[in-house]
Formats: C-alpha cells, structure tokens, sequence
C-alpha cells in the first residue's frame, strides 16, 4: 500500500443515521420558528403602533455657569427616547457649539430626556431637561430654547418630528400611498402686501408635494431602493417614509414650510435606506423659480450637482405653491441670512476650481487693463472720431450732471441687461461657465483621452499664477506706498500731498465741481497737442510711485556699523 496515498475514512451507518435525523430535527425546528416569527410579526405590525422619526439638531448650549465654563473643555449631551439613546461629541470650547445631527425613533414613549454632562478627571452632571414630543406639530421644525432642570443654563435645539414611518420588512402593498393627492395652497390673503402685524421673520409660506421618483439607480443587489426623500428650507427638514423594495418609490406627501427668506433655495435629496450613507440624486430649487400650481418633474443630479445622477434619466415629480409679502421680503435683504447649522462644507483641494478661480481672477485683470487702455488711446487721439465723441460725452454729461443723479448712474447697467441683452448674456455666461467647468472638471483631469494632460493643465496653472501674482504685487505696492505717504515716511511727499487736498478744497469751495470736472477732462484730452512727445502717464499713479512700499523701505535700513563712531573719536583725540 502506498504510503502517500491517504487512508479512506470510514464512518459507519449508526454514526450517519445519528446526523441524518439530528439534521432532520434541526430542519424541522427551522421551520416551526420561521412560521412562529412570521405569524407574531403580522400580529405586531398591526398591534405595534407605527413609528415615527425624531430628528433633533443640538446647536449650542448658553449661560452655564462662570465657574464651569471657564474650565469645560469636555462638555456633552446625551438623548434618550424610549430604549433608544444617543450621545454627542464632545466640545473643546469654552462656548459650547455642537451643530450635530441626531436620528430617534419615536414608538409609545413621548418624553425626550436630555442631559448635559462634563467630562474633566470625573463625570460632573450639569443639568437635564424633558420635552413633550406628543406637543410639537408634526413634520415642522421647531426652533426650541430649553432651559436645564437641576442646573443653569439653556440648550438650543431644532427638533422635527416626522410622520409614520414605515416599520422594517412590511410589506410594499402596505405603503400609504394615494393617486388623489390634494396640494394644499397657501393662503394668499394672509401674506398681503398690507398685512405687517403679523411675524416679521415670515415672510411667506411654501407648499410642497411630493409625488414619487423614476429611473433611480439603486446599489443594491435586487435592483431595488428603500427610498425616502429629504426636504431642507434653510434650517428646517422634513424626511418622507421609506419604501421598501420599490423601483419607482410613490410617496404622495404634502408638507407647508415657513418661508423666511426669499432668496433662500429647496434642496431635495433622495437617498436609500438599505446604504448608509447613499444618495441616489439631488436637485436645489430657488424660491424665486417656483411657478405656482406646476406639476412637473425635476432632473435628479448627483453630488456635485453639475451633472444627471446615475440611472435612466432619474427624476422627481413634484408640484409647488409660494406666497410671500414682498414689502417683509425686501427688509429681510438688507439682514443677515440665516445661519445654517447643520451645514457641513469640508474643504476640498481641487485643481480645477483652483484653474477655474484664476482664470475668473485673470479675466477681471483682463478687463481692467483693457479699459484703461482705451482711456489711454482717447486722451493720445490715436481715434480722432473716438476721442472727439469721447471729448464732447463728457463736457456733455459733466455740465448737466447733479449729485442726486448718482442712483440713476447705478440703474445703467440694470438698465442694460432689463432692455433685452439680459436672456442672451445670461444664456452665454451659464454655457460657458458649465463649459469650462466640464473641461476642467475632475473626470476630465483622470481622463486618458482628452487632449489637454495633467502635465500641460499645471503648466497653465503655473502661468496663470504668475499672472495673477503680479497683480496682485502691484495692488499691495501701491496700497503700502499710500500707507506710507499717510504716515510721513517721506515728510516731503507727505506735506505735497497736504497742500494738494487743501489747494482742492478751495477749488471746490469757489467753483462748482461741474465746471472742475469739465476743466480736468479738457486738460487731458488737449495734452498731446500741448506736449506732442510727452510719454502718456497717469499723474496721480505717478506721484504715489515716488513713495516707497514695504519692501523698498527694508532695503533702506542702514546696518549698525561696528566701527566706532567719528565724534567719539574726535572726543577721545581732544581728551
């Protein structure tokens, strides 16, 4: 027998028997369980109320105690909600600032406690507070400033609670979902231009309604998304339920927001539930846009928002309602927006923003140069025609001008583009916005195939730095040479310059600025046949250059000299 060969393993027939009928145990086993559990889970589903998502921002905490702020370098908050308990991260500032997103699941239990606590050498408790859930309006955020039970202090936070969301594994036939969904409209008596006495800090109110999406792309193995829809107006969220193993998810949800400002923007996002994390399109909105009573559907984009999100043509069909006070919506313009603080912007180094950022920088360089060539070639008469149209506009314009008519000069550009050049610019300026930004997005730096390379794209980055770094020089020399001239580095200049604004103010005082105006453009245009070989300058850049930057002055300092000095000497030889 050979002894590489391995031996056969023999089992006998007991042995085989015993596993055969132990496997036939389990099996059975198996299955009265599988029956047990899914005959209770029916039962559940309908005895077991549905549940609901709680969504609560913890913002910032206020007036703590002066002798424990000074030293909270490890101040956090604990949620509990039923069974389900959540903790925050902890804040190393004396002013605690969290802005930190939690998600709770709302069943039988309404009390949500909240416990602030200080971690230092030991756990200190600083105070709780309890809120009644069951009180707060569903599927709106409320804006909420509670104050700490057992301590000091107050805690703010924005809680919303959805509505019933739908339970893990019920079935897609038990979605609430309705073909007859009435959208609700805004009250428009309400928001009238003359109704003032109401909040000042709504302006109007929107009224969404959700209908469903189509060709979303799921990454899932079924080929099917637990889909639910996210709606954010500035700081306030509403979630829509989920449905399960939908292709084409119908949710056929209305919700009404508070408007506070009208230039704010709806971001709708859809995301599935089955992948932390996945967003299967999202698409921003600005009030402004929204036509009134329009059913329609929205291309879905992806995360950068530049271009269609993944799928066939993913869409959302939505239908939207605004009204607002425009008398309360001009004031709110003219304060600061809302700060969003669950808004999470994390920097990102990227070589076609830079690339984008610089030639946007280069063009506004571009601009400058060329307009102040074109003075230069009206004041040099190389145009005769130019430079006498030129003359006259502005005898013209400086003689019948007054100081109310600035506004008005402010208009002309309104003006411009309200007349009719407005579609045709705005149409060229997106096309090539998007058009340089897909030259130059990512994809295209990854791409083999395109014809620029990374090689060729950093060079140009390179120059356009240059470029733009020399402006950028010259702005911060000639700002330097003005701080100089004010502080007397240069007391000659400095005392020219006085004499400059005095002698100006006199002119001012005895001769209408019209007729100065009208002087000083004559005086330019007529130069070149005063001095045919002059060389063309700016005066006042001309003056500023005789007086030195930062750097200039550095170069100036005289170094100590180790040398003993002359007077010492000659006192020494006397001595």
């Amino acid at each position: 027998m050979d002894p590489m060969v391995p031996n056969t393993l023999v089992v006998s027939a007991d042995i085989m028997d015993r596993i055969g009928s132990g496997l036939s145990l389990l099996r059975d086993h198996g299955k009265k369980v599988q029956k047990y559990v899914w005959k209770n889970r029916k039962f559940d589903v309908l005895k077991k109320p549905t549940k609901s998502l709680v969504n609560i921002v913890l913002i910032e905490a206020k007036d703590l105690p002066d002798d424990q702020t000074t030293t909270c370098n490890g101040l956090y908050c604990k949620f509990k909600l039923g069974n389900e308990s959540h903790k925050s991260r902890q804040v190393l500032k004396t002013k605690p600032a969290w802005c930190e997103r939690f998600n709770i699941y709302l069943y039988e239990e309404n009390n949500l406690e909240v416990s602030l606590w200080h971690k230092g050498k030991q756990k200190n408790f600083m105070g709780r507070c309890v809120i009644d859930l069951s009180r707060l309006e569903k599927e709106k955020t409320h804006d909420i400033w509670q104050e700490l039970e057992c301590g000091y202090g107050f805690i703010h936070m924005l809680i919303t609670v959805n509505g019933s969301q739908l339970t893990r594994g019920l079935a897609v036939d038990n979605i609430p979902t309705s073909n007859n969904v009435l959208h609700p409209t805004p009250n428009i008596e309400e928001f009238s231009w003359y109704r003032l006495k109401n909040n000042w800090n709504e302006v109007g109110q929107l009224s969404v309604t959700v209908y469903g999406a189509r060709g979303l792309s799921p990454l899932g193995i079924s080929g099917k998304a637990d889909a639910y829809c996210v709606l954010v107006l500035d700081n306030s969220r509403i979630q829509t339920h989920t449905v399960r193993g939908a292709a084409e998810p119908m949710w056929n949800k209305s919700y009404t927001f508070a408007v506070n400002d009208i230039t704010s923007t709806l971001d709708i996002k859809v995301h599935d539930e089955s992948i932390i994390g996945e967003t299967l399109g999202k698409i921003s909105i600005p009030l402004l846009r929204i036509i009134n009573e329009e059913k329609r559907w929205y291309a879905l984009k992806d995360k950068t928002k530049k271009s269609n999100a993944k799928g066939n043509c993913p869409r959302i069909l939505l239908q939207m309602s605004i009204v607002w006070n425009p008398l309360k919506a001009a004031l709110r313009t003219l304060s600061p927006k809302e700060t969003k603080y669950d808004q999470k912007t994390p920097k990102k180094f990227s070589i076609p923003l830079i690339y984008n950022n610089l030639l946007f920088i280069k063009d506004i360089f571009n601009v400058v140069h060329t307009g102040n060539e074109y003075l230069k070639n009206s004041f040099e008469w190389e145009n005769r025609e130019k430079s006498v149209l030129a003359l006259c506009a502005w005898l013209v314009f400086w003689f019948f001008f007054r100081m109310w008519m600035t506004p008005l000069l402010v208009l002309l550009p309104f003006l411009y583009y309200w007349t009719g050049h407005r579609s045709n610019s705005t149409t060229n300026s997106l096309s090539n916005i998007y058009g340089s930004e897909d030259e130059l997005s990512e994809e295209d730096l990854e791409s083999t195939k395109d014809e620029k390379t990374i090689k060729t794209r950093l060079y140009g980055l390179q120059e356009l730095t240059f470029t733009i770094k020399d402006g950028i020089d010259y702005i911060v020399s000639l700002l330097e040479r003005v701080k100089n001239l004010l502080n007397f580095t240069i007391p000659y200049l400095s005392y020219l310059a006085m004499a400059a604004m005095v002698g100006l103010s006199v002119a001012f005082y005895l001769i209408p600025a019209n007729y100065i105006f009208m002087a000083l453009g004559i005086y330019k245009f007529t130069r070149k046949y005063l001095n045919p070989d002059r060389v063309p300058n700016n005066d006042i850049l001309d003056f500023i250059s005789r007086v030195p930057d930062d750097r200039t002055l550095k170069q100036w300092q005289e170094l100590k000299v180790p040398e003993p000095s002359l007077s010492r000497t000659g006192s020494k030889c006397r001595r």
